[in-house]
C-alpha cells in the first residue's frame, strides 16, 4: 500500500519538479521524521551490538549500506522516470521482473534455495502481469528499458537489504538510506532547482513518509523470510495500483484486472506455503 501511495505522489509531481529534487526532498523529509523518532527513543543502534563489532566489521557494514543506496537511488530514478511517461500499471508490471532478478542474485550471493514453489509463484505472478498489462510492441521503448534497468537495480538493493537485516535494525537501514541519498539527490538537482509551491509540498511529504513506511516494512520482513519470498509477495502491488487507476484516474475496470489479480493471489499463496508450514511447526 505504501508503494502505491508513493507512486501516486510521484505521478502528481511528474513534470513539475525534477526527479533528483524529488528524491532529495524525500530524503530530507525522511531524515527529519527519523530524527523525531530518535528524539523519543534512546538510540537507533544498540550500544552492545556496536561494541561487539570489530572495526573491520563496522567498515564492511558501512560499505554495504553505501552499495545498497547507490543502486537504490539509481533504481528510484528510473522508476520515477517511468511513472512520468508510462501508465502506472505498466510501470509496476515492468518493475515486477524484480522477483526474477532477485531470485537469480539471491541464489548466488545469499545461498537461498531456488525451490519449486518460488518458481511457480513467480510464474503465476508473471502471468498475472501479462494478463493485466497485455503487453505488445508499444511497451518496448526507451522508457520501458529504463524501468527494466531500474528493476535490476532494485533486485540488487533488495538482496543487499536482506544481508543488512541480519545485523542491522530497520531504523538503521532507513537512517543510512536518507543520509546517503540526501547528498546524491542534492548534487543532481542543483543545476535545475525549482522551489516547490503549495500543494507540491503536500505530495513531497506523502512521498517521503510513504517511502519510509514501505522500506520499514520491507526491512522488517527481511528478518522473517527469504528475500525471494518477500519480493514474490510484492506482486500484489500491481492489482492494487490498477484499482487506484480505476478509482482516482477513471481508468476502465476490465476483466484482465480480475484475472491478473487472481493469478497473483494464487502465486502469493504458493510462494508463502513453506513459510506458513514452518510457522505452524514452530508454534506447535
Amino acid at each position: 500500500m505504501s508503494f502505491c501511495i508513493l507512486a501516486i505522489g510521484a505521478r502528481e509531481l511528474s513534470g513539475e519538479l525534477s526527479i533528483a529534487q524529488s528524491l532529495f526532498i524525500r530524503s530530507g523529509i525522511g531524515l527529519a521524521f527519523l530524527s523525531g523518532v530518535y528524539f523519543f527513543q534512546s538510540r537507533f543502534i544498540k550500544v552492545e551490538k556496536l561494541k561487539a563489532l570489530t572495526k573491520q566489521s563496522r567498515i564492511k557494514v558501512v560499505k554495504l549500506h553505501l552499495f545498497r543506496n547507490v543502486f537504490h537511488f539509481i533504481a528510484q530514478y528510473g522508476w520515477f522516470f517511468g511513472i512520468g511517461l508510462l501508465p502506472l500499471a505498466e510501470v509496476f508490471a515492468l518493475e515486477f521482473t524484480v522477483p526474477i532478478w532477485t531470485l537469480i542474485i539471491a541464489s548466488f550471493f545469499l545461498d537461498e534455495k531456488v525451490a519449486m514453489n518460488k518458481l511457480i509463484a513467480i510464474f503465476l505472478g508473471t502471468l498475472g502481469v501479462v494478463a493485466i498489462v497485455q503487453p505488445g510492441y508499444a511497451l518496448i521503448d526507451y522508457a520501458s528499458i529504463i524501468v527494466l534497468g531500474s528493476a535490476v537495480c532494485f533486485a540488487i538493493a533488495h538482496t543487499t537489504t536482506k544481508s543488512l537485516a541480519r545485523t542491522e535494525s530497520p531504523l538503521t537501514i532507513l537512517l543510512f538510506m536518507c543520509l546517503v541519498q540526501l547528498p546524491m539527490g542534492l548534487f543532481f538537482s542543483l543545476s535545475h532547482w525549482v522551489w516547490p509551491q503549495g500543494e507540491q509540498w503536500l505530495w513531497l511529504t506523502v512521498i517521503g513518509l510513504s517511502a519510509l513506511a514501505a522500506h520499514y516494512c520491507l526491512a522488517n520482513a527481511m528478518k522473517y523470510a527469504e528475500v525471494t519470498t518477500i519480493i514474490t509477495l510484492d506482486f500484489f502491488r500491481l492489482p492494487l495500483i490498477a484499482l487506484v487507476g480505476v478509482i482516482f484516474y477513471h481508468e476502465a475496470f476490465e476483466l484482465p484486472l480480475l484475472i491478473g489479480g487472481a493469478l497473483m493471489l494464487m502465486g502469493n499463496l504458493v510462494g508463502v506455503r513453506d513459510l506458513a508450514k514452518r510457522r505452524i511447526k514452530k508454534n506447535k
